[in-house]
């Protein structure tokens, strides 16, 4: 029996407030490794440095990644879109996902889209303007009244902020709201002779995660959250824009940059909840790359048994920007959470930012 107060919208009561449903979508079409690399040598053999080709062929082949999925329907179509075409696809793509998304995971609670009163969607991978949310909701059929937001710009940590303004606008409004990620990286796919392009072309897949709020105890319990920006190392990690086209710019000191930040937002953190690391029974990270979540790793001071989860998606998905995140989360939802496990949410990116979410499982 749902709460009539889902449905009504009436204001929110000072409680706590849970992640009652997680769910996930990625493209039908999904690569190994040796097949991306083998289309992306035989399509630029020809303009690609042999030091380039080399390293597309070291990069593509480490074993931490085994796949990736693709919004496209012939692979090869990437390599030839012209502009408009990008974006055609990034908007049909990001709303075909994240439409999946968040009805599987308004299902999994026996909601239905018209008994969501806010809906919060980030993506960094394209822009529209209305943003994605509007075309989501009216896919869905949701109220016209439905509050919608749309965030851009926080690259692949941009789960975690869209989570709190998804648990704050929860608190003002009461009612049901669900935090989207969703991103379409194939849609900003560039090849130059350029390191940043050849470990991003080697490590980006596309995929979305929807997340049902509530304030039942039924879930997640959202205990706490924290940022940290150093805008000083943006360069280190961000788009540029080139002939008005996405670049993907990575530094290779990135995983110390990151593993840095993103121990100094566990600590803030854990001290507002007044908890130690050892407390923590749970660690869902963003997969970012095999370098930056061993760095992650060491900074932190994460036992590597509590990394299955982050590395198992690495695996199976490559790191799919802001959704990866809740992609982890449900890796372990699958095996099993006990009830009153402390879990972090970590994640990481333009910014140069680190975010983190602790979450306790009901």
């Amino acid at each position: 029996m749902i709460d009539a107060r889902f449905t009504k919208g009436e204001p929110a009561s000072p409680g706590a407030v849970y992640v009652a449903s997680v769910a996930l979508a990625v493209p039908e079409f999904s690569a190994t490794q040796s097949y991306a690399a083998e289309l992306v040598r035989q399509r630029f053999k020809e303009t690609l440095t042999p030091r380039s080709l080399g390293l597309i062929r070291a990069t593509f082949e480490h074993p931490a990644i085994e796949k990736r999925h693709f919004a496209v329907d012939a692979p090869a179509r990437i390599f030839d879109e012209t502009a408009d075409e990008r974006v055609a696809r990034f908007t049909e793509e990001s709303v075909a996902l994240a439409t999946r998304a968040v009805l599987s995971a308004l299902e999994q609670v026996g909601l239905s889209p018209l008994q969501v009163s806010g809906l919060v969607l980030n993506t960094c991978t394209g822009y529209i303007c209305p943003g994605i949310s509007t075309y989501v909701a009216q896919r869905l059929g949701m109220r016209p009244s439905t509050r919608l937001y749309d965030l851009v710009g926080s690259g692949c940590g941009g789960a975690i902020p869209n989570l709190q303004v998804a648990e704050s606008m929860l608190r003002t409004t009461g009612g049901v709201v669900v935090s989207v990620s969703v991103e379409i990286c194939s849609a900003a796919f560039q090849m130059e002779n350029d390191l940043s392009l050849i470990l991003s072309n080697a490590l980006f897949g596309d995929g979305a995660a929807a997340a049902v709020l509530w304030q039942k105890p039924v879930g997640f319990e959202l205990t706490a959250s924290a940022g940290r920006y150093v805008p000083e190392e943006r360069e280190a990690i961000r788009f540029i824009h080139k002939g008005g086209q996405l670049h993907n710019q990575l530094s290779t000191d990135l995983p110390s940059l990151v593993a840095r930040a993103a121990a100094e937002v566990v600590d803030d953190l854990l001290d507002s909840a007044s908890l130690e690391k050892e407390d923590i029974g749970a660690w869902a990270l963003h997969t970012g790359g095999e370098k930056v979540i061993n760095a992650v790793r060491d900074q932190v001071g994460i036992p590597e048994e509590l990394l299955w989860a982050t590395r198992r998606v690495l695996s199976q998905y490559g790191n799919m920007s802001s959704p990866t995140v809740w992609f982890v989360l449900e890796e372990m939802m699958q095996k099993g959470i006990p009830a009153g496990t402390w879990c972090v949410l970590l994640a990481y990116g333009a910014g140069l930012s680190a975010h983190a979410y602790l979450l306790r499982k009901t």
